[in-house]
């Protein structure tokens, strides 16, 4: 074990920090965003912002582009990168709402779409780690594949199916919703309060306890799971050390084309839940692009993560929050955003200034200003751009945290098992 260890350390290694020191690191910073967006509610009066509708909003966006984003990090940690996630989840949009529909079942549909998404992975697997094809030339061809082999099943399936054509099947079941007993009776009254801080606390409870599709809280729990099997486990360590350094677990007799396989399906069968909660739970049928473009994004969350569990579950957060905003609130909800934006620029200017980085620091500094200008001058964005604040808020924030990212170092190499 201790030699397997080895395979993942670097040469100079940095001094150990306290045992759960990045757990502290994830809550400190959750706590801040909290009492920063109370905060901006107090300020700007938009109770929108924090309250419980938001929340749930949020948590629906944000799911299928963890999924992905959990998809991605399992690829990838074990040393391929797949672009294909995106076709991934499309195979799990189709034949999640098509057996959910047919079956009068939505379990039986998750079961299909993830299997789907895993067949996905199998394909890219085989390209990739078999006959070592470009890892983004087998996604994107995956991708624009599947795109076109469900259009073709939809006419083959849904031509006589009434409220169905090519491009949409019949509605679907729905997951049953659960909640948690006496939560909404007890929060409910602090949630409409008003109180700085306690009833955004209220609300974020409230909005993640109530009325949450069963699939939700499954999703939700392959973020845990998935940081203890990769990091808590052995198969963990070996599965890592693939991506890392494949020579040197190879030579400890770790089994790397098996492991890559593995992580590969794995992958997809993630990619493909998220399908299914796009048919299944977010719309209730099977529409042609529904996916739209939520398989790069994951791998945005991914990469803003660090490639870790818990910090795409603050990428993929992030870009739900952004995009439960526009579509509740408008362009006056994300307008809020600009000010709380810029008050967090100045602290990079301050921080950059700090590491003797004048030039970011000048660039944030002015930017702050910018955006003081933009919010003070203005009572609303227009349509188009609150549109895509998600996608803004997600480069803005991966520009900003990538002097930190460390990948893999084995990602996206082709490999070839040593001969004796």
């Amino acid at each position: 074990m201790s030699q397997e260890i080895n395979v993942m350390e670097p040469v100079a290694k940095p001094a150990a920090r306290p045992r759960g020191w990045a757990r502290w690191r994830i809550l400190t910073l959750f706590g801040a965003v909290l009492v920063s967006l109370a905060g901006l509610r107090v300020i700007t009066g938009h109770d929108m912002l924090t309250d419980a509708g938001t929340i749930s909003t949020t948590i629906t966006f944000a799911v299928p582009i963890g999924l992905a984003a959990l998809g991605g990090l399992w690829a990838e940690r074990a040393g391929v990168i797949n672009i294909g996630l995106e076709g991934m989840m499309i195979l799990g949009t189709w034949f999640g709402a098509y057996f959910a529909w047919s079956t009068g079942n939505p379990w039986i549909g998750l079961l299909a779409g993830v299997l789907a998404g895993m067949a996905g992975g199998l394909l890219h697997a085989v390209a990739t780690v078999t006959f070592a094809v470009d890892h983004i030339v087998s996604g994107v061809a995956i991708n624009i594949l599947m795109l076109g082999a469900m259009r073709y099943l939809s006419i083959l399936v849904y031509s006589d199916v009434p409220g169905a054509g090519a491009a949409q099947s019949p509605p679907a079941p729905s997951f049953p919703v659960w909640d948690l007993p006496l939560v909404a009776q007890a929060l409910r009254p602090v949630a409409d309060s008003g109180v700085f801080l306690v009833s955004d606390l209220a609300s974020l409870v409230l909005g993640a306890t109530t009325n949450m599709p069963a699939l939700t809280v499954v999703a939700i729990l392959m973020i845990p799971l998935t940081y203890l099997v990769l990091w808590r486990t052995t198969f963990g360590l070996r599965l890592r050390s693939v991506g890392e350094n494949p020579d040197a677990a190879e030579s400890l007799g770790v089994p790397v084309y098996s492991l890559k396989y593995v992580a590969v399906i794995v992958s997809g069968g993630l990619a493909g839940m998220g399908g299914v909660f796009l048919s299944v739970v977010a719309s209730q049928i099977y529409q042609e692009g529904q996916t739209g473009g939520r398989g790069y994004i994951g791998l945005a969350a991914m990469i803003f993560g660090n490639w870790r569990p818990g910090g795409l579950a603050m990428g993929a957060g992030l870009f739900g929050y952004t995009d439960a905003l526009q579509v509740r609130g408008g362009g006056a909800a994300v307008h809020a955003l600009l000010l709380l934006l810029a008050v967090a620029l100045v602290g990079v200017a301050v921080w950059q200034v700090r590491r003797d980085r004048k030039g970011l620091a000048a660039f944030g500094a002015l930017t702050a200003v910018l955006l003081f200008v933009w919010y003070f001058s203005t009572d609303s964005l227009p349509r188009e751009l609150a549109t895509y604040s998600p996608h803004i808020a997600t480069l803005l924030v991966l520009s900003l945290a990538s002097q930190r990212l460390r990948p893999p170092a084995g990602v996206g190499k082709q490999w070839r098992a040593s001969r004796s």
